[in-house]
C-alpha cells in the first residue's frame, strides 16, 4: 500500500536511508532532533511530499522524497526532483520500485509539472538500469559542493 509518510514512520525510513544495502531493524533507529526536525519541516512544506511503501501492517519497505520547484526555466513551469528512492534490500525485485516511482510520476503529472528528475550515486548501476526502464534518461552530468 503505497501512502504519505507520517512521523511514526521515521524511524523505519531513516533505516532504509542509512542501510542501502541491508535490512536494519527500525526499533534500532535512534530518531535524533535533526531527524525530528527535518521531518516536520519537510512535511510542512506544501511543494514536498514524503512517500512509503507499507506492506499493509505499518511495515515501511519503500520511500522517496518528492518536491516540486518552481522556476522561470521551461517557460515557468514547475519541475519535480525525486530524492531518497529507496526499496528495502530483501524486498527489491517484486516491482515495488516500480509503484513507488509511476505514483511520484503520477503525481508531478497531476500537479503540472513538465519534467521530474533524480540523481543517483554513479556506483548504482542496477539503480540506473531501473530508472531507464522507467523511461528516465541520462541528461546531464551532476556536481555537489559539500559545506
Amino acid at each position: 500500500m503505497l501512502r504519505t509518510a507520517t512521523r511514526q514512520d521515521l524511524p523505519a525510513v531513516i533505516a532504509l536511508l542509512v542501510d542501502e544495502e541491508g535490512v536494519t531493524d527500525p526499533a534500532e533507529v535512534r530518531v535524533d532532533e535533526a531527524y525530528a526536525r527535518a521531518f516536520a519541516e519537510v512535511d510542512a512544506d506544501a511543494r514536498n511530499e514524503m512517500l512509503v511503501l507499507d506492506e499493509g501492517d505499518g511495515t515501511v519497505i519503500g520511500y522517496l522524497q518528492l518536491t516540486y520547484i518552481p522556476g522561470l526555466g521551461r517557460g515557468g513551469a514547475e519541475r519535480a526532483l525525486i530524492e531518497g528512492v529507496r526499496v528495502r534490500a530483501d524486498r527489491r525485485g517484486a516491482g515495488l520500485g516500480h509503484e513507488l516511482l509511476t505514483e511520484a510520476v503520477a503525481r508531478a503529472r497531476a500537479r503540472g509539472c513538465t519534467l521530474v528528475q533524480l540523481t543517483s550515486d554513479k556506483r548504482r548501476t542496477g539503480a540506473h538500469r531501473f530508472y531507464a526502464s522507467l523511461g528516465f534518461e541520462r541528461s546531464h552530468d551532476g556536481f555537489k559542493l559539500a559545506l
